[in-house]
């Protein structure tokens, strides 16, 4: 095969990013015949088609999603070179697009993301929360550069993407000073009978929580299901039940929703996952994500004990 002519390929990039031949036709100052051309030229010389007729629009094929992300890295590379050789980074914030799926605690998000905020460098951060299986589709055409998971991506997924596990903790359980006073004895029996509030099916949590509970043979209450976390949390706080959060964040959950914390569960374990198309991470500020990840976020967290001992040192 020869060369892939990489204006062919920069006009193709520019329409799948842009969404249509007329707003590339404007970003690109020419006109649709010369764009259209060139797209024709692109798909003979690999061979596939790139685009399908939606409605009035244009969509991706499998092999234009496939070739507009190994375009979108060309480019993203030669902007990066032509910054490097100037010696000085532009002058513009970095722009950095996260995706972060509805079950993923929003405070463990906040606790990776800051590093981001704090750079040297200005970044400008767009946050999207959503089911993990729209954020993955964002982030096979390029318009996510990451998304946060409490999961690896599943295996059948068809896109191309690589999991990067940024850390891993136990589960604490809390409840109002009121329910953590009635229930918070002789933990984990005084779970079975007592009111929880439980993820929605198919979370990780929810699963985990489930076969904990078979193991150590209790029954609680379950009077709702919530997927998105930070909502489980608010119904937590008005002592509608207990429930259960990450260890790694569980000062926060204390001080913000203003529960005590009951116990923790090191054999609950809650995994937390960068997910990009890059096998190697590149962008500046997710790079800063992931070394704060591991050099702090999940080396500084409670350990096994009495929860009440964590806050009698605060």
């Amino acid at each position: 095969m020869p060369a892939i002519n990489y204006k062919h390929l920069l006009y193709f990039w520019t329409v799948a990013r842009e969404g249509s031949i007329a707003a590339a036709c404007k970003e690109l100052h020419v006109t649709q015949p010369a764009i259209s051309t060139q797209l024709r030229k692109l798909e003979r010389q690999l061979g596939e088609p790139l685009f399908a007729k939606s409605g009035r629009g244009l969509a991706l094929t499998e092999a234009g999603r496939t070739a507009f992300q190994y375009a979108d890295e060309i480019f993203s590379l030669g902007r990066e070179l032509a910054e490097t050789l100037r010696g000085r980074p532009t002058g513009k914030p970095m722009r950095l697009t996260v995706g972060i799926t509805d079950a993923f605690p929003k405070l463990v998000a906040y606790r990776l993301l800051a590093p981001a905020l704090r750079m040297e460098h200005p970044v400008h951060l767009v946050l999207h929360d959503d089911r993990p299986e729209r954020l993955f589709a964002e982030l096979s055409i390029a318009e996510l550069d990451l998304v946060l998971a409490d999961a690896p991506l599943p295996p059948t997924t068809p896109i191309r993407a690589y999991n990067h596990l940024l850390g891993e903790c136990g589960v604490t359980f809390f409840g109002t000073p009121a329910l953590a006073e009635q229930f918070g004895g002789d933990f984990p029996r005084s779970l079975d009978g007592a009111p929880f509030i439980l993820p929605t099916e198919g979370t990780v949590l929810r699963r985990s929580l489930g076969q904990w509970f078979d193991s150590v043979e209790v029954r609680p209450r379950i009077v709702g299901e919530v997927g998105d976390s930070a909502l489980l949390k608010t119904f937590g706080q008005a002592g509608i039940a207990l429930f259960a959060g990450p260890t790694v964040i569980e000062a926060e959950i204390r001080r913000q929703y203003r529960v005590e914390a009951i116990a923790r569960v090191e054999e609950i374990r809650e995994r937390f996952y960068a997910i990009s198309v890059e096998r190697r991470l590149k962008h500046p500020a997710v790079v800063a994500i992931s070394d704060t990840a591991r050099d702090d976020v999940f080396t500084r967290q409670p350990r096994r004990g009495s929860p009440k001992d964590a806050e009698a040192q605060e």
